[in-house]
């Protein structure tokens, strides 16, 4: 007798550019999850999601409470604006539901702080969408620094400049809807990247400066032609309100030092980093690495000889929604779904995401006050 197993059903809590280039194609591949439900303030969203990923029969709402009350659905994806993460994250979690939030944590650290409170208090599980940390050329940095070849990692850059890269759909430009610009937005990536290579999350003080010079300056009719991945919308200079720039200096508590850098617009000559994508650079006692290149690239010692080995082999990175060809398998969704059926662990923990969003923050706060900001 063939037994059919229920598949766990899951909603998406808002279904704009990154739910339909990463999430609802990432899910879709997931033999053991039911799209379920769909959710959004522009009704005509959450309906052409639902036609395009959803099972028979799958739900489609503007209020996310409605959604939430459902006691079907066992999971949801909070996919919204920055700002909306923490209020929508806590109440999933508090209505029973386990949760994949969507990079940043929140917008701010004590938005961040509620969320770990609200995963506390009900048990329920929630990560945080990191997917740098599976490209090929990341994945094969950390092995390399696990299996010993840099020893104690003292200093680390993290880097993702765009010289024109302004996303200018969406709300990305919108400070209220956001929190920040390039920092908390593709910063954040390079900062989870660095963190978690080192694997040192315990921070001393963090100090730094955002620039709001380029935004409103630039006519991107003339200068740059701000032609980001099929950009479909103009460069909005009379609205644009948060930073184009952003760099910090992170302290660790045993003495380590991270220089993080993140644009959407600068006056440099090319991207820094592979393909316009974040970037690091780590120094250890024994040796370094980067993967500026889009390779590791391995500084270290051979027969009392300095040497370079190149680690792997050069892959572009996928990003979902603006890369041609097939997409691979998502190892995000791959984890998630085995976390939901309890056959795997979170790979990003909350806490971690925590220590980036508290630094983003410090960062931010710097550069108001023109002060270090010191953690507990």
């Amino acid at each position: 007798m063939d037994f059919k197993v229920a598949k766990i059903k899951v909603g998406f809590i808002g279904c704009g550019g990154i739910a339909n280039s990463k999430h609802f194609p990432g899910m879709a591949q997931e033999d053991n999850i039911e799209m379920a439900a769909f959710c959004d303030l522009i009704p005509e969203r959450a309906e052409k999601a639902a036609e395009e990923y959803g099972a028979p029969g799958a739900k489609v709402y503007t209020d996310y409470h409605e959604l939430l009350a459902d006691p079907e659905i066992f999971a949801v994806h909070v996919l919204t604006p920055n700002v909306a993460h923490c209020q929508i994250t806590c109440d999933a979690l508090y209505a029973g539901k386990h949760v994949l939030c969507e990079k940043p944590m929140a917008a701010t650290k004590e938005d961040a702080k509620k969320m770990l409170e609200a995963r506390d208090a009900t048990g329920k599980m929630l990560t945080i969408g990191y997917q740098y940390r599976h490209f090929p050329v990341n994945a094969t940095a950390k092995k390399v620094i696990d299996d010993g070849w840099l020893g104690d990692i003292y200093y680390g850059e993290a880097t993702l400049l765009r010289r024109r890269g302004v996303p200018t759909w969406g709300v990305f430009i919108d400070k209220e809807k956001q929190g920040g610009g390039p920092l908390i937005d593709i910063g954040t990536h390079a900062l989870d990247l660095t963190l978690w290579m080192m694997n040192n999350y315990d921070v001393d003080y963090v100090v730094g400066t955002s620039f709001e010079k380029l935004g409103r300056l630039l006519d991107p009719e003339h200068q740059g032609q701000n032609d980001y991945m099929g950009n479909p919308d103009p460069w909005k200079n009379e609205s644009y309100d948060v930073e184009d720039l952003a760099v910090g200096m992170i302290k660790m508590k045993n003495g380590a030092v991270i220089n993080l850098r993140a644009s959407w617009a600068v006056n440099m000559a090319e991207d820094a980093g592979a393909n316009g994508q974040a970037t690091v650079n780590l120094c250890g006692t024994k040796g370094g690495l980067d993967t500026i290149d889009g390779v590791v690239r391995l500084n270290h010692v051979v027969a009392n000889q300095t040497a370079i080995t190149m680690v792997g082999k050069k892959i572009p990175p996928f990003i979902p929604g603006f890369s041609a060809g097939k997409a691979p398998r998502s190892k995000e969704a791959d984890i998630w779904a085995a976390a939901l059926a309890g056959t795997g662990e979170l790979f990003v923990t909350a806490d971690q995401a925590y220590v980036v969003t508290r630094i983003l923050d410090g960062i931010y706060e710097s550069s108001r006050t023109g002060k270090p900001v010191y953690f507990d």
